[in-house]
């Protein structure tokens, strides 16, 4: 080949790697939109993650975040009451610098009053620094705690880009966990999330095993698989990654109805200005704050020069063909429980305080240059007092914060005045943090049953009632204190990233159904809109009124049934419009935590209405999906005018693992 054959092909493939870069830049871009509007928001957030420690902080405005009025030493010495107390009274200083100015003072200003006015732009009215006064936060560094993300990121990255790649889904969204967790899968939040994805119990039931003997939401690997699953998912509903990935954090339904009200691709309007009930600090700087993870993310040497990445470990697996007791495992694989543990962070601390065998069909890991043959022959080495074919029967339930003994009992399989009767218990609506309940299995008590130190009560609530948090059934049973200190099984909760973000804790109504797109408000007119599963009868009851008086407001004949979709008026002269929506969302969180209880979603699968076809009969019989799943993967679908032609999603369900 002629040199300047060889010279022109060399600059054809330089140009066309160029445009390949470039399109890849411009498909992100377009992906994941940066309006000139959030800038701003953006690099108050990257000076958060990279300018800024966990010994330090910034006071700053929460609505224009362009305005950081100081910085406060915060140093991890202090206690944390001294700590606040500093916060506070700087909090207070400025506070009182801002009622001054919003005052009219313009003249004779002191030195602090001179640097707060300049913060804000020229002529700046009396009315918005009147309201500046009672927007101060307080944000603390994660400089420290990003770098070690970074770091951590680095045992998993290639698996979540491999995933996320078969998925369909950007590879960028891999900087979410930095927000949400910093990459630690031992991150637990105040409102119950779990892993470096932070799944709730709720949502990670849908694509998960989630209950007191495997929790795969502290597993990165069957977490990264389900949390590839639920963004294609949302993005599926909101059609646009702002959204989507907002959604991940608010819930579905308040975003939908935030897009409703503002426009699909609204982003700065639904950022600045939706006054969502839930719609918080945190759900506002979701998006943004992904922003600014994805630019330090992708320019690490930018701000964190020299930063070297945690190596993936190379694992063997195997499925275990039967149920299998820890000592015999560690022995026949040569290990110790703290190993096991530490590669298997799935099993639950039952599992490793001998309350549970590791259960058939669990994956186990193990890292490959630790075995002397492949993982399978090793297995059917195990001894035969180690192997067993049933699991060991639920013995104890520890109560943690969010348990009533409803929740309870359906998880066991119980009924409460079965748990009420063997405990001993004085009533049915008190139980105690901390406290060891029997169950079943272990027969009657002898004696009353004395909380365990406990910490908090835990108010037992009819399950429409009840408006808390997501239950956390984590069943563990006081064990050896040798065994506890060899694995070291902690109950310790850290702070998130994503914890750090939130003013004020998340409410039940925004954490309880976040995979829910169905709207359970009540509109500004006192109208809902009918969803599955409900009757009038439920109304009546969440009410506190009469059927019959429902039926008179919205002219319903006697036995007329109300068709899913349409609205109809309530009557909140009994109980407020809060209230109600509340119990409504308990109502169908109790539903749907039992059907996942029992089903996984592993996929979804599209189908194209042909004529004859009727949705009832495709959804029950054909997809073996309930109505109301079927709604949540179509919700702008109006059942009764579906024709030829419409293209729907079903997902695909399997059987939940158990035992």
């Amino acid at each position: 080949m002629k040199p300047e054959i060889v010279e022109k092909t060399s600059i054809c493939r330089f140009f066309l790697l160029v445009l390949v870069l470039l399109s890849g830049v411009a498909s992100a871009e377009e992906a994941f939109p940066q309006p000139p509007e959030l800038q701003r928001d953006v690099d108050f957030w990257v000076s958060i993650f990279t300018r800024y420690s966990t010994d330090e902080g910034v006071l700053h405005d929460n609505r224009n975040l362009a305005v950081v009025y100081e910085r406060i030493d915060t140093p991890s010495t202090l206690s944390r009451r001294e700590r606040q107390r500093r916060v506070e009274a700087r909090r207070r200083t400025l506070q009182a610098t801002l009622r001054s100015l919003a005052s009219g003072k313009r003249d004779n200003l002191s030195d602090l009053e001179k640097r707060v006015l300049a913060l804000w732009p020229d002529g700046v009215s009396s009315a918005t620094l009147k309201s500046a006064a009672k927007q101060i936060r307080f944000q603390q560094g994660l400089k420290n705690r990003f770098r070690e993300g970074l770091q951590r990121s680095g045992r998993w990255r290639q698996f979540v880009d491999e995933q996320f790649t078969a998925l369909g889904i950007p590879v960028e969204i891999a900087a979410l966990p930095h927000v949400e967790s910093s990459y630690d899968p031992d991150a637990r939040s105040h409102v119950g999330a779990s892993g470096i994805w932070q799944f709730t119990r709720s949502t990670g039931r849908r694509f998960m095993r989630v209950d007191h003997v495997v929790d795969e939401r502290n597993d990165p690997y069957a977490a990264t698989r389900a949390a590839g699953r639920l963004m294609a998912y949302n993005y599926s509903i909101t059609g646009n990654w702002p959204m989507a990935i907002t959604a991940y954090n608010h819930g579905l339904a308040g975003v939908r109805r935030a897009m409703r009200k503002y426009g699909d691709t609204a982003y700065v309007d639904i950022l600045r200005n939706y006054r969502g009930r839930t719609f918080g600090f945190a759900s506002r700087n979701f998006y943004v704050a992904f922003l600014a993870a994805k630019e330090v993310d992708q320019n690490v040497e930018k701000y964190f020069p020299g930063l070297t990445y945690d190596k993936p470990v190379d694992y063997s697996t195997a499925r275990l063909p039967a149920y299998v007791a820890v000592p015999g495992l560690t022995r026949t694989l040569g290990t110790t429980q703290r190993e096991l543990a530490k590669h298997n962070p799935g099993l639950q601390a039952t599992v490793w305080q001998g309350s549970k065998h590791v259960p058939k069909g669990y994956v186990l890991r193990i890292p490959a240059q630790s075995l002397r043959q492949p993982l399978d022959e090793i297995l059917a080495g195990l001894p035969a007092d180690s192997v067993h074919d049933k699991q060991l029967p639920d013995l104890y339930h520890k109560v943690v914060r969010g348990d009533t003994l409803s929740q309870i009992a359906r998880a066991y399989d119980t009924r409460v005045s079965t748990l009420v009767a063997i405990n001993n218990l004085s009533s049915s609506h008190r139980i105690r943090i901390g406290q060891n309940l029997r169950l079943p299995a272990a027969g009657p008590a002898p004696t009353a049953v004395a909380a365990a130190k406990p910490t908090a009560v835990a108010a037992e609530e009819p399950a429409t009632v009840s408006a808390t948090e997501p239950p956390v059934v984590a069943a563990t049973v006081s064990a050896p204190a040798a065994i506890e200190e060899e694995i070291e099984v902690s109950e310790v909760t850290p702070t998130t990233l994503a914890d750090s973000l939130a003013a004020v804790p998340a409410t039940a109504m925004q954490t309880n159904l976040l995979s829910d797109p169905s709207d359970y408000s009540v509109a500004a007119d006192g109208s809902i809109e009918v969803q599955s599963l409900e009757t009038l009868g439920h109304y009546g009851d969440w009410l506190e009124i009469k059927t019959q008086r429902l039926r008179d407001l919205n002219a319903l004949e006697f036995r007329a049934a109300v068709e899913v979709g349409r609205r109809i008026k309530l009557d909140l002269n009994t109980v407020d419009a809060k209230t109600f929506e509340e119990r409504r969302i308990a109502y169908h969180r109790q539903q749907q935590d039992s059907f996942f209880r029992r089903h996984v979603i592993t996929g979804v699968t599209e189908y194209t209405i042909r004529g004859g076809d009727s949705i009832w009969v495709l959804a029950l019989r054909k997809y073996d999906v309930p109505l109301w799943l079927f709604r949540q993967y179509n919700p702008g679908l109006d059942l009764q005018k579906v024709v030829p032609g419409t293209k729907v999603q079903f997902p695909v369900l399997t059987a939940a693992q158990s035992g």
